[in-house]
C-alpha cells in the first residue's frame, strides 16, 4: 500500500527530452494552477522522466490515449515483485512500512490479475449502484444535519465542517464502527492519509499500531456476533466457497478509508471551489437541480481531485513518444491532465455543466476503476444540491488569493474553504 507522496522535480534522462523549467507536482503553488504545466507536459513531453527524492526514476504520462491505455495495459503492474527480472537481479524495492503493517500492503488497490480479481469479486456486491442507492436517505439526513448547523453559524469551513464529516460519518456507520470511538477512530485514519514521507511513517507508528488493532478487534467482533453493517458483511462475503482472510478484511476497512473517504472529501469541496468561481454555472445548477449528474460529471472531470493514479510499474520495456520506459519503471498517470487533454474534449478548460461527451478518468479505468464511485458520486450529488438549495448566498469568506493547497502528489486539495453561509 502506498501511504507517501512524493515531492520531486522535472530532470532529465533521455538526451530526446525536451527540457522543462524545474517543477514539483506536489507545491501548493502548483496545486493552485496546475493546469498551464500539464498542457506543456502534453504539447512537449507526453512521456516525462523525473526523480523522486530518494532518487528512483519516475516517468509522467499526461495524454488522455495514453492514459487510458496505461491504466488498461497488462504490460504495467501494481505490485513492484510482480516485474519480472532477471536471475540475480535485485527486486523492485517498495515503500518501507513497520511490519505490522505488511499484512495491509495486500488490499485489491495494489494487487494485479489473478490476486486482484478474487478480492474484487468478493467486495463487488457490497459496492453495487442498487445497494447504494438506498443510502440516500443517509447521506441526505447527515447533510442536512451539518448545514442546519452552518447556517446557525453563520460560516463555516466548508471543508472541515462539511465535506469531510459527511464522508465520515456514512463510512463509519456502514462499517459499524460505534458513534463513541468515532472521533478517534478518524483521528486515527487521518494519520494513514496524511502520512506524506518515511520520518512521518515513523512518527506515525503508534496512531497507525492503534488503529489496526481496534479494526482487528472489530473484525473479530463481527465474526462471533454479526451486526447489519458492512464489516460483517465483508467478514460473511464469499464466492465458490471462498473468503476474505482476516488480514485481508482489515487490508480492505483501510482501503476504503483511503482511497474513498479522503477522495470524497476533495471531491465535495474541491467542486464546490469550482462553482464557487464560476457564478454563471453555480445559478445555472441552482436554477435547474435536475442538471446534478452531468454537472458531477463536468465538475469530476474539471477538478479531477484524483490528480495523479496511484504507482504502476513497468513489466518490460515501453517506448512511447520516443521515451522508453525501462522494466521495472514507476510510472504515474496523470488523470487531471488526461481530463484537460484538448485532444479528447472540446474547450477542457470551460466548465460546461451539459457536457454531453464526458468520459473523464477521474475514478481511473480498467480493472482498478474505482470501487467506491457509485458512492462517491452519490455523496457528491446531494451534498451540491443541498448546498445551493439551502443557503442561497453562499459565498467565499476570504479572497480566492488567501486560499492554500495542501502539499500532495496524489490529492489537489485545499486546506480550507471559508465559506459565509447566511439564509
Amino acid at each position: 500500500m502506498s501511504f507517501a507522496d512524493h515531492s520531486f522535480v522535472s530532470t532529465k534522462h533521455q538526451s530526446n527530452t525536451p527540457a522543462l523549467p524545474p517543477f514539483s507536482l506536489t507545491s501548493p503553488a502548483f496545486h493552485a494552477d496546475p493546469f498551464p504545466l500539464y498542457r506543456q507536459l502534453r504539447t512537449v513531453a507526453p512521456i516525462h522522466p523525473v526523480t523522486l527524492p530518494d532518487g528512483r526514476a519516475a516517468w509522467l504520462v499526461s495524454r488522455y490515449a495514453d492514459v487510458n491505455e496505461l491504466l488498461r495495459d497488462k504490460r504495467f503492474v501494481k505490485k513492484p515483485a510482480n516485474v519480472p527480472r532477471a536471475p540475480g537481479e535485485a527486486p523492485v524495492k517498495p515503500m518501507w512500512m513497520p511490519g505490522f503493517l505488511q499484512p495491509l500492503a495486500n488490499n485489491m488497490l495494489d494487487l494485479d490479475g489473478n490476486d486482484h480479481t478474487r478480492l474484487r469479486n468478493l467486495v463487488q456486491p457490497v459496492f453495487t449502484p442498487k445497494l447504494v442507492e438506498q443510502l440516500r436517505p443517509q447521506v441526505e439526513r447527515v447533510a442536512n444535519g451539518l448545514i442546519d448547523q452552518a447556517l446557525a453559524r453563520g460560516r463555516m469551513d466548508l471543508l472541515a465542517d462539511f465535506a469531510l464529516p459527511l464522508p465520515v460519518t456514512i463510512i463509519a456507520t456502514l462499517l459499524g464502527v460505534p458513534e463513541a470511538d468515532r472521533r478517534r477512530f478518524t483521528r486515527w485514519s487521518n494519520v494513514f492519509i496524511n502520512t506524506t514521507s518515511n520520518l512521518e511513517m515513523v512518527l506515525g507508528i503508534p496512531a497507525m499500531w492503534q488503529f489496526v488493532r481496534y479494526v482487528r478487534h472489530l473484525v473479530t467482533q463481527r465474526r462471533a456476533h454479526p451486526a447489519e453493517d458492512l464489516i460483517t458483511a465483508l467478514v460473511q462475503t464469499e464466492e465458490s466457497g471462498d473468503r476474505l482472510t482476516k488480514d485481508e478484511v482489515v487490508a480492505m476497512i483501510t482501503l476504503l478509508l483511503i482511497a474513498g473517504y479522503e477522495t470524497t472529501v476533495t471531491l465535495i469541496s474541491s467542486e464546490m471551489w469550482a462553482l464557487l468561481q464560476h457564478p454563471a454555472q453555480l445559478a445555472q445548477l441552482r436554477a435547474e437541480p435536475t442538471l446534478i449528474k452531468s454537472a458531477v460529471e463536468e465538475l469530476l472531470r474539471f477538478t479531477s481531485p484524483v490528480a495523479v493514479a496511484t504507482e504502476r510499474y513497468a513489466c518490460e520495456p515501453v517506448t512511447l513518444h520516443g521515451v522508453t520506459i525501462p522494466r521495472g519503471g514507476l510510472t504515474l498517470a496523470v488523470l487531471a491532465s488526461a481530463n484537460h487533454d484538448e485532444a479528447h474534449f472540446e474547450q477542457p478548460e470551460t466548465l460546461d455543466l451539459q457536457r454531453a461527451e464526458n468520459r473523464h478518468l477521474a475514478f481511473g479505468q480498467g480493472i482498478h476503476y474505482c470501487l467506491g464511485a457509485p458512492l462517491a458520486r452519490l455523496e457528491g450529488q446531494i451534498a451540491i444540491n443541498l448546498l445551493l438549495e439551502r443557503i442561497p448566498r453562499l459565498r467565499l469568506a476570504v479572497a480566492p488569493a488567501a486560499l492554500r493547497w495542501r502539499k500532495s502528489l496524489f490529492i489537489r486539495s485545499l486546506r480550507a474553504l471559508p465559506v459565509l453561509c447566511d439564509e
